[in-house]
């Protein structure tokens, strides 16, 4: 079972949003556990205050380190040798390839920062991983951590049920997935492509390659570049993209 701990201020955040659904469902049957610890239960203050004036002026409140490392600490015998992830538009961005390599760790411990941040000495003295969703501020680190563990646990076998439901996602070969049609086959008088309805495994599989490959030029031709592609390949692309263009 894979766990994972979040240092957090809202610990009901954490729990009600994971508690549905696929991590619901991923819980209740052993393959992941979460659990929140509350960073204000480890507040000397009698207000439950974990924040402070930051030293040197400047604007909004940070962090404490006592409380986080306190807390940390109430897990560390559990989470041993667990990477422990901070949360902030610092870090690297996150990106599939991370979640492929986050998801063969056994524990991961999550936390997430409030208001100006965290004091630096508690990032210098527990974190491991810097990890940032993309260039923008969010209003705590919880969101980021849940939309990391989501995308961490569905890589952990038995939770998506098929060990190839995420085999032909987008990125997880370094491109966009292909379009997917349900019933009906017409639709405000759009029909399914043909070649779907064919039965033909290897022409799909063929289509919907090329698919992917057209959708990755159109809509994010950066990851192109790192993409494995073969010889074939790229010419298809250079004849497709220069048709169009």
């Amino acid at each position: 079972m894979k766990q994972f701990f979040v240092l957090t201020l809202f610990p009901e955040m954490i729990e009600q949003t994971l508690s549905h659904s696929i991590m619901g469902r991923a819980q209740r049957d052993g393959y992941i556990q979460v659990e929140a610890i509350n960073i204000r239960d480890f507040t000397l203050n009698k207000q439950k205050h974990v924040d402070d004036y930051p030293y040197g002026g400047g604007a909004g409140m940070v962090m404490q380190a006592q409380p986080i490392y306190d807390a940390y600490q109430s897990i560390a015998e559990r989470a041993k040798g667990a990477r422990v992830v901070y949360m902030t538009p610092q870090g690297r961005p996150f990106t599939q390839r991370i979640a492929e390599e986050l998801s063969k760790e056994e524990n991961l411990v999550f936390l997430c920062g409030h208001y100006e941040g965290v004091d630096e000495r508690i990032i210098e003295e527990i974190v491991t991983d810097e990890i940032s969703l993309g260039d923008f501020v969010l209003t705590g680190g919880e969101l980021a951590a849940i939309t990391i563990i989501d995308a961490v646990s569905r890589l952990v076998p038995g939770v998506l049920g098929k060990e190839d439901s995420f085999a032909d996602e987008s990125f997880s070969d370094g491109l966009l997935e292909y379009p997917q049609y349900t019933r009906p086959p017409v639709f405000h008088g759009k029909a399914v492509p043909e070649i779907l309805l064919s039965g033909h495994h290897a022409n799909i599989d063929k289509w919907r390659r090329e698919q992917s490959l057209l959708r990755t030029a159109k809509k994010r031709p950066d990851l192109l570049e790192k993409a494995e592609l073969t010889e074939k390949e790229r010419r298809f692309l250079t004849e497709h993209t220069e048709e169009k263009a």
